[in-house]
């Protein structure tokens, strides 16, 4: 048997962090058995589907490296094959038409509140008589189209995760609506338990890996395998992604989506990594990064926690890091020129790529996300500020004299790190200064603050811009202010 999964996001917003790990497990899964992975878009929602959604999910996966074998298929394109199954079901007596009102469902279900009762369809159009469905769509009614669901069924399931589920029939909420209204002798659009199963079941899927949300769902569509003479495929019911306080990961909790996570800088190889330990473990405990191919090699569910996985942003951070310090300067700088040229930096990509790679070489073992290179490389691009704490430096005492001694010994030659390290031996000797003090003041002026990259490397790089002696003699004219 060829195992085949799928991964069926809706095309309703972006694609979410939770579609896209349960995208991970499908994919993990897949490869590991030599299996298939099938994309399909269940977009028969179609006042919320939008485009440009169907457009972010399919570059968020892309990204992410989850290549798929099939598809995307899309539902939309699909509904004369779900109008013919709900015709199937109805032709074999295993659904009806409803024409109760939405005024009187709310009756029911108020009804019901009174009495302390869960609310659910009372099953009342059950059995209709066609006189009595004369009569209904005489008054102007049309009718959704219900799948029967017998109360005293035990639907029992083996898990692949949560082992064995058991669900009473009588807590799924009574006949339940599988096609919306329409016209007379009719059926309307397909409601997403019928659409899944039809899909499933013609696209051979073997194995449905997908939230432990869709329990519930799980034991409906059960039923309507049943229905259609169909083998059930095996479930896999994964835990949800919690946010610190333990509650679901929503939009309240800020950024979800995966095109969000790759504009606050985050590289897909790190994302996806994560991605996959939020609710599985490798065999080999201590081993946190590896790529999706080598999880593939061992990911099971077996492995797969039963309960939440909270999403913790330092560790995501920490992986992240890890990836960009290793980096191929190349890759990275590929990476960084976007941010720079968005925060309005000005410089030429081709002609000035020498350049770039040396600084992404000098900030790239300090980078958390992609997005820190902005702030770190300011001062290579814009005039310089002064911070206070610069500022309190340059203005202390003798810093004049050790400024105005590099700026004599600073020629017109281009810098090499050995000639700096000459120059500030020859300062330090003839203004008789403290090391310390001397290589706070550079930094201090060519910097505009205290912290920052590696002083030399920077300096190199300033130099080779032309901006190191007109930064030293802005140093030095803070310094003279008050002396």
């Amino acid at each position: 048997m060829t195992i085949r999964v799928r991964i069926a996001p809706s095309p309703t917003g972006n694609l979410h962090i939770g579609t896209a790990r349960t995208a991970v497990f499908n994919w993990l899964f897949a490869r590991r058995h030599q299996g298939q992975f099938i994309l399909r878009i269940e977009d028969t929602d179609l006042e919320r589907s939008r485009p440009e959604y169907t457009q972010n999910i399919l570059e968020g996966l892309t990204w992410l490296g989850l290549n798929w074998d099939e598809g995307p298929i899309f539902q939309s394109k699909r509904l004369d094959l779900y109008r013919q199954a709900t015709q199937t079901l109805l032709d074999k007596g295993l659904a009806y038409r409803c024409y109760t009102s939405e005024a009187e469902l709310e009756e029911m279900r108020e009804a019901q509140k009174l009495r302390g009762e869960a609310p659910r369809y009372d099953n009342r159009h059950r059995n209709l008589t066609s006189e009595q469905q004369t009569a209904f769509e005489a008054e102007g009614r049309s009718a959704v189209i219900r799948f029967k669901i017998d109360d005293e069924r035990e639907l029992s399931w083996h898990d692949l995760v949560r082992d064995t589920v058991t669900w009473q029939a009588s807590d799924l909420g009574g006949d339940m609506v599988i096609a919306r209204a329409a016209e007379r002798d009719s059926v309307g659009q397909p409601l997403y338990n019928l659409a899944v199963v039809v899909d499933d079941i013609e696209m051979n899927i073997t194995h449905v890996i997908r939230g432990e949300d869709h329990i519930a769902n799980t034991a409906k569509q059960i039923l309507l395998y049943e229905a259609f003479g169909a083998a059930v495929p095996e479930f896999a019911h994964t835990p949800l992604i919690l946010n610190q306080e333990g509650r679901k990961l929503s939009k309240r909790d800020g950024v979800t989506s995966i095109s969000d996570f790759r504009q606050m800088g985050y590289v897909p190889e790190a994302l996806v990594n994560y991605m996959t330990l939020l609710g599985w473990s490798p065999p080999e405990a201590e081993k946190e990064r590896f790529t999706l191919a080598e999880a593939a090699t061992e990911f099971g569910f077996e492995r797969v926690n039963k309960a939440g996985a909270k999403f913790d942003w330092a560790k995501l951070d920490w992986l992240n890091s890890q990836y960009l310090h290793e980096m191929p300067i190349p890759q990275l700088t590929d990476l960084l020129i976007p941010y720079w040229q968005s925060a309005g930096y000005e410089f030429e990509p081709l002609q000035d790529r020498a350049w770039l790679e040396q600084l992404s070489s000098l900030i790239g073992p300090s980078l958390v996300r992609l997005t820190d290179a902005v702030a770190m490389s300011k001062l290579f691009f814009n005039p310089i500020e002064f911070d206070a704490e610069a500022t309190a430096q340059l203005q202390q005492t003798a810093v004049v004299a050790a400024l105005e001694g590099v700026l004599a010994n600073l020629d017109a030659q281009p810098l090499t790190a050995e000639r700096v390290q000459e120059m500030i031996k020859q300062v330090l000797k003839a203004q008789n200064l403290k090391k310390g003090l001397l290589m706070r003041s550079l930094r201090a002026a060519l910097m505009g603050e205290m912290n920052g990259p590696d002083l030399v490397q920077s300096w190199l790089l300033l130099n080779q811009q032309g901006l190191d002696r007109p930064r030293l003699e802005q140093g030095l004219a803070v310094s003279s202010k008050d002396s």
